[in-house]
C-alpha cells in the first residue's frame, strides 16, 4: 500500500451511517459526518497553522525594515545574516510547507472522502423508502437532491476548514501583534471586526433563504427534464414537443427569478463589503503612521501593520465569498434534507429475521388494504395457496390484481388481516430477505442501462456464465443477444441496452425479464402477464419453458389472455377487490358465472378491458 492510499483511507469513504438522519440541520451534518471528524479537525488545525504563516510574514517583513534603518546599507547584510537566512528559510521552506501540508490533508484526505461518504449515506437511505416516495416524486429531482445535499455538505465541510480557520488564525495572530504595536490599533481593528461580523449576521441569513430557494428550483428543472426525455418516445408519439417546452420553460423561468433574487441580495453584500475592506487599511496604517508620528511606533510596524491591512482587506472580501458559499451550502443542504431525511414510511422491525429458503405456501388472512382511501384495493381477502400450487388470479382492471402481489412482496403493509409465507407473517421478516424468496415478471419490464449480462445477472449476481446462458436460453432470448451490438462495439451479452432497455423491442425485453427471473430460482413464481408483449410463436415456447420452470414452485399468475392461466391448478377471480369465485377453469365454465362470461367474451383470448383503470 503507497503512502497516498494510506494517507486517503484515514477517513473510512462508504462507512454505514447509525440510525435515519435528522430532520434538524446541526444533527443532520453531524450524521452525515461522523467517523471523518477528528480528521476534519486534524485538517482545521493544519489550515491554521498556514493561516498564522500570514502574520509572521508581515512580522519578518517588520523586522528586516528595523533591522536596515538600525544597521545602515553598509553594514546590513553582514550584521543581519542570520535574520536573512531565517527570512529566506521561511519564505522558501517553512510557509511552502505548511501551505503544502495543509492542502494535502483538504486534498487528499478530506476531499476524496467526505462526498463518497455523504452520498452513499443519503443515497443508501433513500433506497430504503417505500415505493410510495418514489411514486410521489420525480426520479430525476431525487438524484438530483441526493448529489446535491452531499456536495453542499462537503463543500461546507471543506471551506470551513480552508477559509474559516485560516482566517481565525490570521485574525488572531494580527490581534495579538497589534496590541504588542499598540492596544489602540488593536481596539481599532476590533472595532472593524464587530462590524465585519454584523455585515455577515445580517446578510447570510438572507442568502441562506434565497440559495435554498433557488436550489429547490433548479431541481424542479431537472426532475421536468429528466422527466420528459425519459419519456420522449411517448413525447414525439403525440406530437407534444412544443408542449412540453412550455412546461420546461415555466419550470426554468421559476427559476430565473430565484436566480436574480440571489443575484441582487449577493451583489449588495458585494458592495458593503468592499466598502467595509477599505476601511480597514485607513484604519490600520493610519494609526500606526500617527503612532509613529509621536515616536511610539517604528517604521517596521507601520509596514507590518500595513501588510497586515492589505491581507485581512483583501482576505475579508474571500472570505465572505466563501461565507456565501457557505450559507448557499447550508442552504442547499436544508432543502436537501427536507426531501431525503423523511422517515420510511415501512420499514423492518427491529427484530425483523430473515426469512430461510422457504416451502412457498402463501396465505392471505383475512386481508384488507385500499391505499389509505375508503374504496379500492382488496377487502377480506381469505386465500391459502399451497407450496407447490399454481393459482390463476383474473379479475377486471382495478380488481385488485395487482394490489394482491404488491401485499405479498410487501411493497405496502397490510391495513387489516395480515400475509403469510409458510406461517410467517412478512411484517416479521426484512424485506431484502421475503423479496429473495419471491420471482417475479411483469408486463412492464424493468431493464437498467447495463450490459445483457448484467441485467439477467440481477437476479442471481453470483451465477456463473453456463447457468445464464442455460436461462437466458430457456426463456429463447440467447438467439437476439448473441446478434446483438451496441454503439460502442461491444458484442453479444456484453452489449448495453440501453436506458430502460430502450435499444430492445417489447418481447425482447420480456424474454430477458423472464431469463433473470429464471436464472434467480425463487421458491414463488410471481407472473404479472408475463407473456403479453411476446408474439405467439415465441409465447408458445416459453409457455413450456414455463411449465418446466414452474415445477415445484407456488406460481401466482395473473393474466387477461385467459388461455395462458387454463391449465393453473385453481383460478380465484376478483372483481372490487373480493374473492368472487374460485375453482378450476373447467368449475368456473360450469359455473357460467363472471369467469364464464369473461372466457366468452374473449376474442383471441383477452379479458374484455373497458372496466375502470386499476
Amino acid at each position: 500500500m503507497n503512502i497516498t492510499t494510506r494517507i486517503g483511507g484515514l477517513i473510512q469513504a462508504f462507512a454505514p451511517a447509525d440510525g435515519a438522519p435528522p430532520q434538524q440541520l446541526g444533527p443532520f451534518f453531524r450524521w452525515c459526518l461522523k467517523g471523518s471528524w477528528p480528521m476534519l479537525w486534524v485538517a482545521g488545525a493544519l489550515s491554521a497553522i498556514a493561516g498564522a504563516m500570514e502574520v509572521i510574514s508581515a512580522l519578518f517583513l517588520g523586522w528586516v525594515i528595523d533591522a536596515a534603518l538600525t544597521s545602515g546599507a553598509d553594514v546590513f547584510f553582514t550584521e543581519q545574516f542570520w535574520l536573512l537566512i531565517a527570512f529566506v528559510g521561511f519564505y522558501l521552506v517553512l510557509r511552502p510547507l505548511a501551505f503544502a501540508v495543509s492542502a494535502a490533508s483538504n486534498s487528499i484526505i478530506v476531499g476524496p472522502n467526505v462526498l463518497p461518504l455523504v452520498l452513499s449515506r443519503l443515497h443508501r437511505w433513500t433506497l430504503g423508502q417505500a415505493v410510495t416516495f418514489f411514486d410521489n416524486d420525480f426520479a430525476g429531482r431525487i438524484a438530483t437532491k441526493q448529489m446535491q445535499a452531499a456536495r453542499a455538505v462537503t463543500d461546507v465541510a471543506t471551506e470551513v476548514i480552508n477559509t474559516v480557520c485560516f482566517a481565525l488564525a490570521s485574525v488572531i495572530g494580527s490581534v495579538v501583534f497589534l496590541i504588542a504595536v499598540d492596544y489602540r490599533v488593536a481596539l481599532a481593528l476590533a472595532v472593524w471586526l464587530v462590524a465585519y461580523v454584523f455585515t455577515i449576521r445580517f446578510f447570510m441569513p438572507r442568502i441562506r433563504v434565497n440559495s435554498s430557494a433557488r436550489a429547490a428550483a433548479r431541481a424542479m428543472v431537472t426532475g421536468q427534464v429528466v422527466d420528459t426525455i425519459t419519456n420522449i418516445k411517448t413525447v414525439k408519439l403525440f406530437a407534444h414537443a412544443a408542449f412540453e417546452d412550455r412546461v420546461a420553460l415555466k419550470a426554468m423561468q421559476v427559476f430565473r427569478d430565484r436566480s436574480l433574487e440571489f443575484g441582487v441580495i449577493s451583489t449588495v453584500f458585494r458592495l458593503v463589503l468592499m466598502t467595509l475592506a477599505g476601511v480597514l487599511p485607513l484604519l490600520l496604517i493610519g494609526g500606526t503612521l500617527w503612532l509613529w508620528a509621536h515616536d511610539l511606533a517604528t517604521a517596521g510596524a507601520i509596514a507590518a501593520a500595513g501588510a497586515i491591512a492589505m491581507r485581512i482587506a483583501q482576505m475579508s472580501g474571500w472570505v465572505s465569498f466563501t461565507l456565501m458559499s457557505i450559507y448557499t451550502g447550508i442552504g442547499e443542504v436544508e432543502d436537501g434534507m427536507r426531501t431525503l431525511s423523511v422517515p420510511h414510511t415501512l420499514a423492518d422491525k427491529p427484530d425483523a429475521i430473515d426469512l430461510p429458503r422457504v416451502q412457498g405456501e402463501v396465505t392471505f388472512k383475512d386481508v384488507t388494504f385500499a391505499y389509505g382511501r375508503k374504496r379500492g384495493g382488496v377487502e377480506h381477502i381469505n386465500l391459502t395457496i399451497k407450496a407447490g400450487e399454481k393459482l390463476g388470479i383474473v379479475g377486471a382492471s382495478g380488481a385488485g390484481k395487482s394490489t394482491l402481489v404488491s401485499l405479498l412482496l410487501r411493497l405496502y403493509d397490510t391495513e387489516k388481516g395480515a400475509v403469510l409465507i409458510d406461517g410467517q407473517d412478512v411484517r416479521d421478516v426484512t424485506q431484502e430477505s421475503l423479496r429473495r424468496q419471491i420471482g417475479m415478471v411483469t408486463q412492464e419490464t424493468a431493464m437498467f442501462n447495463r450490459s445483457a449480462r448484467d441485467n439477467i445477472k440481477y437476479g442471481r449476481p453470483d451465477a456463473d456464465d453456463d447457468a445464464l446462458i442455460a436461462a437466458s436460453r430457456a426463456a429463447e432470448a440467447d438467439g437476439f443477444i448473441t446478434q446483438m451490438i451496441d454503439h460502442n462495439d461491444r458484442k453479444g451479452y456484453d452489449a448495453f441496452l440501453g436506458e430502460r432497455g430502450v435499444k430492445l423491442s417489447g418481447g425482447q425485453r420480456q424474454r430477458i425479464a423472464l431469463a433473470r427471473t429464471f436464472l434467480k430460482d425463487a421458491p414463488i413464481l410471481v407472473l404479472d402477464e408475463a407473456t403479453s408483449a411476446l408474439d405467439s410463436e415465441v409465447e408458445a415456447a416459453i409457455q413450456t419453458t414455463l411449465g418446466r420452470v414452474m415445477q415445484g414452485k407456488t406460481v401466482l399468475a395473473i393474466a387477461h389472455r385467459l388461455s395462458t392461466i387454463a391449465e393453473m391448478d385453481r383460478i380465484v377471480v376478483l372483481d372490487n377487490g373480493r374473492i368472487v369465485e374460485e375453482g378450476s377453469h373447467d368449475a368456473l365454465l360450469a359455473l357460467d358465472g363472471l369467469y364464464a362470461r369473461y372466457w366468452n367474451r374473449q376474442s383471441g383470448g383477452f379479458i374484455g378491458l373497458e372496466e375502470a383503470a386499476e
